[in-house]
């Protein structure tokens, strides 16, 4: 596997490495005399990925992990300890059969559907970069999104844009999910998030919360109720596909990953 890692600095994708016994690149590298596997870390680099894709070859893409860079008894100042790695795509859209060892330990709970009767629909936003790759104007976006939205259902739309991770930790999306019927995104992690705190969600892109999502918005008045099993075994699936910052450094992460993939 060829690391790809920004200016030979970039703290994760170098942890992992070194976890793997894996050499480490600069971007500057000329990967493309190789065929072997690539390992990079955000959308920054799009263009690698789709080249990728158009040459059937096969890589890994890293990014921030789907729960458990909030506060929270096992992170209490909520740093971003948790990465996922995806074989060939940027999020795991599978259910692995996998044990629920994984989600255990990261003390994640899966709650009841809250069955909320008057409340909002928050519509999550894309960032900069997700637009970027997937080609999309946000305010188009946004704009249309609403307009289908208000074809099926006259809750009151609350919107919830990307903050800064400072803004995030203080504000998280929990706040906003106190009062919502009904979650709707592009491919956030917000769906991944409700999902496991008990309120429908619908995306319209792929996302790791694809297997307990639906993307009709014609069904938002009566989302589908995902079975608790089911929703049980997606999210001990994905916490098969993030791992803790010290996994990247002790081999942990590069285990799993040839385990699973």
């Amino acid at each position: 596997m060829i690391c790809l890692s920004k200016d030979l600095r970039d703290d994760y994708v170098n942890a992992f490495a070194r976890g793997a016994e894996l050499p480490i690149y600069d971007y500057s590298y000329n990967w493309k005399d190789s065929d072997e596997p690539i390992l990079i870390r955000g959308l920054g680099k799009r263009n690698i990925i789709k080249y990728c894709i158009e040459n059937n070859r096969d890589y890994y893409y890293m990014d921030s992990g789907y729960f458990g860079n909030y506060r929270q008894p096992s992170n209490p100042k909520g740093w971003k300890y948790w990465h996922r790695i995806v074989k060939n795509g940027l999020q795991h859209t599978d259910i692995l059969q996998v044990r629920d060892d994984r989600l255990r330990r990261q003390l994640m709970r899966i709650h009841q559907y809250k069955h909320h009767t008057n409340e909002n629909i928050l519509l999550v936003t894309p960032s900069e970069k997700p637009c970027k790759y997937y080609d999309i104007d946000l305010k188009k976006w946004r704009k249309e999104t609403i307009a289908e939205i208000r074809k099926h259902t006259d809750r009151p739309i609350k919107i919830r844009d990307k903050e800064t991770r400072r803004t995030r930790l203080s504000n998280t999306i929990y706040h906003d999910l106190q009062n919502t019927f009904a979650v709707v995104t592009y491919q956030s992690i917000a769906a991944v998030e409700a999902v496991m705190y008990g309120i429908p969600a619908f995306t319209l892109a792929p996302t790791a919360a694809d297997p307990v999502c639906d993307k009709d918005l014609s069904l938002l008045e009566n989302p589908t109720e995902i079975p608790y099993r089911k929703r049980y075994e997606w999210a001990s699936s994905i916490a098969y596909g993030q791992f803790h910052t010290e996994e990247l450094r002790n081999g942990t992460a590069w285990r799993i990953i040839n385990e699973t993939s």
